[in-house]
């Protein structure tokens, strides 16, 4: 009998920096402040760090300005993508339709940062990690809340298509500030 080695992959999610609030600028042109810009590079900065580093194969990125921003800033950091697609979707979006948009990730891809908005990112971090595995301490930072530029690492296990919740587990959960 054969058996399929399974595939653990690694799944980024990213809040967005922190952004302006100006008076009649629309929500999609929003631009980081100037600590934003900074803790977008401590993203990149941690990230490529060798005791956690991933190589992100593929990056799913909002349209907004600030996200595009925050995805500079990470870059800038030091992270690593070897293709980045901006996907208006992810702008405003669910954690289900999030969720809709990491199914179509193809399977020869091992590693995704996605990077979006609140409600959305936290409550995809939120619903994808069983809470029976992962670490207890890193769960409990979890639930404290996902402020701007906070990043959760999540292994998941087998097929994106087949990603549902409480498909993964929480590897790790930090709040960068530079």
């Amino acid at each position: 009998m054969t058996t399929t080695p399974s595939t653990e992959r690694t799944l980024t999610l990213v809040r967005h920096a922190k952004a302006e609030h100006v008076q009649g600028k629309s929500d999609q042109d929003r631009e980081l402040v100037p600590r934003g810009c900074r803790d977008a590079r401590a993203i990149g900065v941690w990230l490529s760090d060798p005791s956690h580093a991933v190589v992100h194969e593929l990056t799913l990125c909002s349209t907004s300005q600030r996200t595009r921003q925050t995805l500079e800033g990470v870059l800038s950091g030091g992270a690593w993508a070897a293709d980045t697609r901006l996907d208006e979707r992810i702008y405003d979006a669910s954690a289900a339709s999030l969720l809709d948009v990491l199914v179509e990730v193809p399977d020869s891809v091992n590693s995704v940062l996605m990077i979006g908005h609140a409600p959305g990112i936290p409550v995809l971090a939120t619903a994808l990690a069983h809470q029976a595995s992962g670490s207890s301490e890193v769960i409990d930072r979890l639930s404290l809340g996902f402020p701007t530029c906070a990043l959760a690492v999540l292994g998941i296990e087998g097929s994106w298509a087949r990603l549902a919740p409480e498909s993964g587990y929480l590897r790790d959960f930090v709040v960068l500030r530079a």
